[in-house]
């Protein structure tokens, strides 16, 4: 990278998820290295439309937008980047060398976006479709983990259209997942949004139709009476490598979206204080996971462990983990040894290597 770039910075998006992407944006932006950068913020709405402007974290902050320039990214292939759209011509606004969607969610962190930046050839931070995709959908992973012999919690994966045409047999079903509490999350959705601890049958019927809210695929899993929430973070390719593990201790019920973005109580015990034969134990199996769903650039692996068996669950892998300064993916490669700005220069490095990977695939055949 010895020539400046042009790098897009991409936050906001039309996702459950949109005020945490603006908080991990602010970090990414207040760090960048404007020496090796030219850093061109793409703001996209609540409502799916993409901006650029002065200002243009404050002004999506405050969903004031009439000040910002509307702009489009087609996927052009050899001429990428954010194009403006006047009397139905297409006008180059900025060229992009990378991107980096600092984003969460639906349409962002589930293999949309990744599509779009495939189509229009460009090189981008983390996962592509592919593991984007099997990630983000907690159904789905979960029987890729079963199909790599990784433990994961017992589950069911129900439809919205159930819920809605027989919820009693929704009901009776999840209830023998296993006994309560039961957990209620919606299947493509992060942050913790949507996701309900249910120890009764009136809160597993609440717990469904609010993650019915947010997706169209509901999971139901067993709850951990008294868990031990461990996080590893991910960084690499082909060769990835995976941090020391952290703990976190919520305060509230479980890790809620309140808890992780709006109160700050639960404490972040950083390394946490886990046996040497078990961090390997855990380092081992997300790296495993990592590869099993074909991730790229950076991931956060969650772990459950039962305090009064020992026995531990692959809980999810976060593709685009939250990206704030005190966020744990972050955070774990600090205690690792890499400091946060010369973390985002490495996931713009590997981004740009993963781009060389795929200009290697053949597009072409012709008898």
């Amino acid at each position: 990278m010895n020539e400046k770039l042009n790098l897009g910075i991409i936050y906001g998006g039309r996702s459950g998820e949109h005020e945490v992407s603006l908080m991990s944006a602010r970090s990414v932006l207040s760090v960048i290295d404007r020496e090796k950068f030219n850093v061109i913020e793409i703001g996209i709405s609540r409502q799916g439309q993409w901006f650029l402007g002065e200002n243009l974290w404050t002004m999506m902050q405050n969903e004031r937008y009439d000040s910002l320039t509307p702009i489009i990214f087609p996927p052009i292939p050899q001429k990428a980047g954010v194009y403006t759209l006047e009397e139905g011509a297409l006008t180059l606004f900025a060229a992009l060398d990378v991107v980096f969607p600092v984003m969460h969610g639906t349409f962002s962190e589930d293999g949309t976006l990744q599509g779009l930046f495939e189509m229009a050839d460009i090189a981008y931070v983390g996962a592509g479709v592919l593991g984007s995709a099997a990630c983000m959908d907690k159904g789905l992973f979960k029987d890729v983990m079963i199909a790599n012999q990784i433990p994961t919690l017992p589950y069911l994966v129900f439809n919205r259209t159930e819920i809605q045409s027989d919820l009693e047999n929704c009901l009776d079903q999840a209830e023998g997942i296993a006994p309560y509490p039961l957990f209620t999350k919606p299947a493509n959705l992060g942050s913790s949004v949507g996701i309900s601890k249910c120890t009764s049958r009136s809160d597993l019927m609440e717990g469904l139709m609010q993650s019915a809210l947010y997706d169209r695929r509901i999971v139901v899993e067993k709850g951990v009476n008294n868990a031990r929430e461990i996080e590893i973070s991910v960084l690499g390719n082909e060769t990835p490598k995976a941090s020391v593990p952290g703990e976190i201790i919520p305060k509230d019920i479980f890790y809620t979206y309140s808890e992780k973005y709006i109160n700050d109580t639960a404490e972040l015990l950083v390394p946490a204080d886990l046996p040497a034969d078990l961090v390997q134990e855990l380092q081992a199996l997300a790296l495993t996971a990592y590869k099993a769903t074909d991730c790229a650039g950076m991931g956060r692996v969650d772990f459950l462990i039962d305090r009064d068996n020992g026995d531990y669950y692959l809980n999810e892998i976060n593709t685009i983990p939250g990206f704030t300064k005190i966020s744990m993916y972050p955070k774990l490669w600090e205690a690792s040894g890499l400091p946060y700005a010369e973390l985002i220069e490495a996931l713009i490095k590997l981004a740009l290597a993963r781009k060389s990977q795929r200009d290697e695939t053949t597009r072409e055949f012709r008898s």
